[in-house]
């Protein structure tokens, strides 16, 4: 009896639904940045982006459906029970109310509302209102979000999709600079790609798949496919459609971005770079358009956010906190991070991104080729202990200043392979998996 798998239909559906988790506002504000600094390098800045931004995302959601695992809990906890209590903790905090979550409500006024502001108002207080009410309709959503939600997502989501549309043709069409012509930022001058690898850490949807995949894998067996083979291919399946939409919207948003370049000096941030842009090609309406569908969409990754890491927590934690309570920290605690603004946010979300990417890529590439070591937890355990200090690093470099220890920097970077490159966990990790292995073969003789 052949195994039931879906059809093209469904798998268009499942990819929307995966794009849709994906794909908020944060994921425009990074691709336009990168391309203002790689400039005439935008071609290797573009391929590293992709590998961090789609490729490994969705090799995130295929682990999951992979290693047939109810959630990120059961895979991390391949290395051990607290560790994998650990680190989805963390990987939930990261894209929840420690950063992704207060970085919608930052993009929001930063895109929108401040540039309709001009130099009238002083930012900090606008902010503080504005993420007032933004946290208060969140946190009122995300009580009772069925509705809502799907409201959003049927009508706001297109809506801005169409507009990115609109901008993006009007922006390719009549560019500020050829992008041959624009001067690369230093660290774009050379090494271009890895930069670009580095620069997709900030969209978080690597360590946002892991979360997400346990949601596609449950649409797909919902669709009546049951068989553990065919949900993989499934999975995979779908992630291939979405990630080339995404990788297409990518593309288009960093050549913009980098032949913005002839129109503007390089920004502080990807939001500040698409205000700019909106307005010079769409004028005063098109600025407006902007502010308010990117404040719905943000609006709804948000309330799914909020929603998700309370019921992740409520799952982690049984009998402590119920699901409104913690609703109500972790918005709480979003709303006083976001008033740091969205430069701050980002410098500060980088340290912990490289942190926590090196572990989730070998946490990833370690499910999906289990078979050859049949997931003995051996090789699971070392590969993470050397990553994992390895990765401790590549924190400390990326600390801001004041913070960072320079003594400690310069050692690794005399012994650690690649580091320059933000790569000093690799050769790391990978005695890690020959070690692993090692220990493993000795065990079974």
């Amino acid at each position: 009896m052949a195994m039931k798998r879906l059809d093209l239909r469904q798998k268009i559906l499942v990819a929307g639904t995966l794009f849709g988790m994906f794909f908020g506002a944060g994921n425009l504000i990074f691709p336009v940045h990168l391309g203002q600094l790689a400039g005439s390098h935008v071609l290797p800045a573009m391929t590293g982006f992709i590998i961090t931004a789609v490729g490994i995302p969705i090799l995130g959601v295929a682990a999951i459906g992979i290693t047939h695992s109810d959630g990120l809990q059961a895979l991390a906890s391949k290395v051990g029970r607290g560790y994998g209590c650990a680190f989805t903790c963390l990987l939930y905090l990261t894209i929840g109310p420690f950063f992704a979550i207060p970085r919608c409500a930052t993009t929001s006024f930063t895109t929108g509302i401040q540039p309709m502001l001009g130099g009238q108002v002083p930012q900090a207080p606008a902010l503080l209102v504005f993420s007032g009410v933004f946290f208060a309709l969140v946190l009122l959503l995300s009580l009772r979000p069925a509705q809502i939600t799907v409201w959003i997502g049927k009508i706001i989501s297109p809506l801005f999709l169409i507009f990115l549309a609109v901008l993006v043709i009007s922006a390719l069409l009549n560019p500020g600079a050829p992008v041959s012509a624009v001067q690369p930022a230093p660290g774009y001058e050379r090494g271009a790609l890895f930069s670009g690898f580095i620069e997709g850490y900030g969209t978080m949807d690597a360590i946002a798949g892991l979360a997400f995949g346990i949601v596609v894998v449950d649409i797909i067996r919902g669709a009546g496919v049951t068989e553990d083979a065919a949900v993989a291919r499934d999975v995979l399946g779908s992630g291939v459609l979405t990630g080339l939409l995404m990788a297409g919207i990518y593309v288009a948003t960093i050549l913009m971005g980098a032949q913005s370049r002839g129109l503007f000096e390089t920004s502080e941030n990807g939001g500040i770079a698409l205000a700019q842009i909106a307005g010079h090609y769409l004028g005063g309406a098109g600025s407006l358009i902007l502010a308010v569908t990117i404040t719905c969409a943000c609006l709804k990754t948000s309330i799914g956010l909020v929603t998700s890491c309370a019921e992740a927590f409520v799952r982690m934690f049984p009998g402590s906190l119920g699901y409104r309570t913690w609703a109500v920290i972790f918005t709480a605690f979003s709303f006083c991070v976001s008033n740091f603004g969205l430069s701050r946010i980002l410098d500060w979300s980088l340290p912990v991104l490289m942190f926590l990417y090196p572990l989730a890529i070998t946490l990833i590439l370690l499910a999906l080729t289990g078979r050859l070591f049949d997931h003995d937890r051996a090789v699971y355990v070392c590969v993470t202990a050397f990553t994992c200090v390895s990765a401790l690093f590549d924190f400390l470099k990326t600390l801001p200043q004041p913070l960072r220890p320079e003594g400690i920097v310069a050692l690794a970077e005399r012994f650690l392979p690649w580091f320059d490159l933000n790569l000093g966990w690799v050769i790391p990790a990978l005695v890690g998996f020959v070690l692993g292995m090692l220990l493993r073969t000795l065990r079974k003789r």
